[in-house]
């Protein structure tokens, strides 16, 4: 896949997840988190299951299991924690909170699987994380939210590098209707559990909940995960990861642009150059195959 096209995918996918922020705090005004979250996940998955009929399923009990741990991590894990979050801070700073996942998977990267990272990209990570603090007015409530949208952003993190180490093994499709699917059928068991379920439809604002529970359904769920799956299949998930620091800024677009919101931008800019510029050894082993190619 060209370049220019994984980046506009990329930088959509962004797009839309900045924006689901706000449209999921509109939505906890008539429901309660876990059910919001179950009847998106339960029924994006039916949606996508005729559709998937026919692609490759997992055969091993492993590969389901795989499965499973990723639509736990993703769906129940990331999504509650956002939600709940929400429930005593605001969107913008649940964004900010949860959009810290690079630097978790990073971190988790170095303390599972051992990999390295340059300082210059360590540096990038956090010249990206700072920008976003920025984009907020440098401002963050520090509730109980504040915990829930931490959570979230490890949970990412940890979602994030699952996906990209067994995501191969999966059909991107399959992968994103069953991990939404689990996630949605563990948060039904949940909600009895750890709140007070609720759903209410409003007659006078019947056209603005459906509205807001189809951006859910197919956007924030179907669209999205089936395009950060294929961003992460086609591209370095180190690269990738990094523009999830764009998130809380589109979030922030949806409202009033700010003089912190442009100097948030810019700092998030620099740390995704960073993260993205390749170390020296790289910059030689690609001239040296130019040169080979010219021969």
């Amino acid at each position: 896949m060209s370049k220019p096209r994984l980046l506009f995918l990329t930088i959509f996918t962004m797009l839309v997840a900045g924006l689901n922020f706000p449209i999921g705090k509109i939505a906890l005004s008539f429901g309660s988190p876990f059910i919001l979250l179950a009847i998106r996940f339960v029924v994006a998955g039916l949606l996508m299951l005729p559709f998937i009929a026919k692609r490759p399923h997992p055969r091993s009990s492993a590969a389901w299991m795989k499965l499973a741990t990723i639509g736990m991590f993703q769906s129940a894990f990331v999504m509650s924690g956002i939600y709940l979050s929400m429930q005593t801070i605001s969107s913008g700073s649940s964004s900010v909170l949860s959009s810290s996942n690079p630097i978790w998977f990073i971190v988790f990267s170095f303390l599972i699987f051992g990999i390295r990272y340059r300082l210059l990209q360590w540096a990038g990570v956090i010249i990206g994380f700072v920008g976003v603090f920025i984009t907020q007015g440098l401002e963050m409530q520090m509730q109980s939210g504040f915990w829930f949208a931490l959570g979230a952003g490890m949970a990412w993190g940890m979602a994030t590098l699952l996906s990209s180490r067994w995501g191969g093994e999966f059909d991107a499709w399959v992968m994103t209707a069953y991990q939404m699917l689990i996630g949605g059928i563990l948060l039904l068991i949940a909600s009895p559990l750890l709140e007070e379920p609720y759903f209410v439809w409003d007659s006078s604002h019947l056209l603005k909940e459906l509205f807001v529970l189809g951006w859910m359904i197919l956007m924030s769920s179907i669209v999205q995960f089936v395009t950060w799956y294929y961003v992460l299949r086609h591209s370095d998930p180190n690269q990738a990861n990094v523009y999830l620091f764009l998130i809380p800024v589109f979030g922030v677009l949806s409202g009033w642009l700010h003089w912190y919101t442009l100097a948030g931008t810019l700092c998030i800019g620099l740390g995704i150059y960073l993260v993205n510029r390749p170390g020296r050894r790289e910059v030689i082993q690609d001239q040296f195959t130019i040169k080979r190619a010219m021969r």
